[in-house]
């Protein structure tokens, strides 16, 4: 990803497909704690659509970690070339 700004925008469109909520609801704050319907099920179709988005794969032990934008952003950010 070239720039922090187009990560942020791919990964709040992403979070509000996979969540079918509109995406002015998702901020660097959103997390399993307060997105409605961020439930178990969707949390696996999030992980799926992310690695389909952004080509990559994530371990078992990090998909569980996936639990807010903060936390996906930073794994993007290591994951992804520079």
């Amino acid at each position: 990803m070239s720039t922090n700004k187009g990560l942020d925008e791919k990964l709040t469109d992403l979070l509000a497909s996979v969540f079918d909520i509109d995406k002015s609801l998702i901020t660097a704050a959103s997390s399993v704690d307060n997105v409605e319907g961020w439930d178990s099920v969707n949390h696996m179709h999030l992980v799926v659509a992310l690695e389909e988005e952004f080509g990559i794969e994530f371990k078992d032990d990090e998909a569980v970690e996936l639990i807010s934008f903060e936390l996906i952003r930073s794994y993007l950010r290591e994951k992804l070339p520079a």
